[in-house]
C-alpha cells in the first residue's frame, strides 16, 4: 500500500509539472542519475540534466506569464501522461502490481490533473501568480513525499483528484447555468 501511495504522489508531481518531478528524482539518486529510472535510464545522464534543468527553468519562470502557461500547458499536456507513467514506475519498483497497471494508473492521474489545470486556467483567463508558485512548491513537495512519507504525499494526491472531480462538477455547473440563462 505504501508503493501505491508513493506512486501516487510522484504522478500527482508529474500532472502538476513534468520537468521538475524528473530533475528531482534524478538528483535524489545520488550519482547514479535516473539508472533506476524507467526509460531515461536508457539517456545519457549529461543530456538529461540539462534538458531537465532547461525545462524546468522554462517551467519555473515561464508558468508566471500569460503567454509562458500556454505554451508550456500544451507540451505539459502533451507529456504528462508518459512522465506520469515514469515517475509511477520509478517510484513503485518493489511492489506486486504489474508495471503496466502502475503506469497507466500514474499516467492517467497526470493526465486528469493537468486537464482540471488547462479548465482553471481557460475559466480564469490565466493563472494568478500565486497559483503558479503554490504548484511549484506542490510539485516538489510532492515528489519529496514520494520517498520521504509517502502517506502524505498519496493522501495529498487523493485530495488533488477529489479536487478535480469537483472542479468538473462545477464547471458542468456553470455551463448548464449558463445555457439555462440564455
Amino acid at each position: 500500500m505504501v508503493e501505491i501511495l508513493a506512486m501516487l504522489s510522484a504522478s500527482a508531481a508529474a500532472g502538476l509539472r513534468i520537468g521538475i518531478p524528473l530533475l528531482i528524482i534524478g538528483l535524489l539518486q545520488g550519482s547514479n542519475l535516473w539508472s533506476q529510472t524507467p526509460i531515461l535510464s536508457h539517456i545519457s545522464p549529461k543530456i538529461l540534466l540539462c534538458l531537465l534543468t532547461s525545462w524546468s527553468l522554462l517551467e519555473f519562470f515561464g508558468s508566471k506569464k500569460l503567454l509562458g502557461q500556454r505554451l508550456i500547458q500544451v507540451v505539459e499536456l502533451l507529456l504528462s501522461p508518459i512522465v506520469g507513467a515514469i515517475m509511477g514506475l520509478a517510484v513503485a519498483s518493489a511492489t506486486d502490481t504489474p508495471d503496466w497497471l502502475i503506469a497507466l494508473t500514474g499516467g492517467l492521474l497526470a493526465l486528469v490533473l493537468q486537464l482540471v489545470q488547462i479548465g482553471w486556467f481557460y475559466r480564469l483567463r490565466g493563472l494568478p501568480l500565486w497559483a503558479a508558485f503554490l504548484q511549484d512548491t506542490l510539485c516538489i513537495a510532492l515528489v519529496l513525499f514520494a520517498f520521504d512519507a509517502p502517506w502524505q504525499g498519496g493522501i495529498i494526491a487523493l485530495v488533488l483528484l477529489w479536487f478535480a472531480v469537483r472542479s468538473a462538477k462545477q464547471w458542468y455547473d456553470w455551463r448548464y447555468q449558463k445555457n439555462k440563462i440564455y
